[in-house]
């Protein structure tokens, strides 16, 4: 199966697919953490080249209902909310089979935009990952993820991480359980 990770600059998820027997190739403006098939560049050039599967994860920062009070102190920020929402629905509407697209909850006016609630909501203590940390799927001629190992310790070390130039980056990644239960229930369809 041919697969394309959207705004992946980990590697986690790619990697995953990979590991399964897949042509799996991240895409991101960001290089790759690790070795491994990656195009640098927007993503949106690249939806129509005959992908099977596409998993994305559009930055979310204007999107997350986490951000929904900074619209209305920092200038911009509406129209930046605009166009992350556009980029999100190009990625929904590509000519792509199968796709998911992943994203923490959203605002209600991000929602008015993209145009539809997410399917799913998973955890990743879900799939063997001892943390919480809410994310929203969005399918399109996919199953829901089934939880495959569910994990006892259920930190919050996302919402814990302190302020730091990489903390955006650093709470995007995928986890590692979360790549492989997709990897291995989507990877067979």
């Amino acid at each position: 199966m041919r697969v394309l990770v959207a705004c992946e600059f980990s590697g986690i998820v790619r990697d995953a697919f990979i590991c399964h027997g897949h042509d799996a190739v991240s895409c991101d403006l960001l290089p790759s953490e690790r070795p491994g098939p990656h195009i640098q560049n927007n993503v949106l050039r690249y939806l129509a080249d005959d992908w099977d599967l596409m998993i994305a994860h559009p930055p979310c920062t204007y999107l997350c209902y986490s951000g929904v009070r900074w619209l209305y102190t920092e200038p911009g920020r509406w129209e930046h909310l605009r166009l992350s929402a556009k980029f999100f629905r190009a990625l929904m509407d590509a000519p792509i089979k199968r796709i998911a697209i992943e994203n923490p909850v959203p605002h209600r006016y991000a929602l008015e935009i993209i145009g539809r609630k997410y399917d799913q909501l998973v955890q990743p203590w879900w799939f063997g990952d001892g943390v919480t940390k809410a994310t929203c799927l969005w399918l399109k001629n996919l199953p829901p993820l089934l939880a495959s190992v569910i994990s006892t310790g259920r930190e919050q070390s996302c919402h814990k991480m302190g302020p730091s130039k990489h903390r955006q980056a650093d709470r995007s990644r995928t986890y590692r359980g979360f790549a492989e239960a997709m990897a291995t229930q989507w990877g067979s369809l």
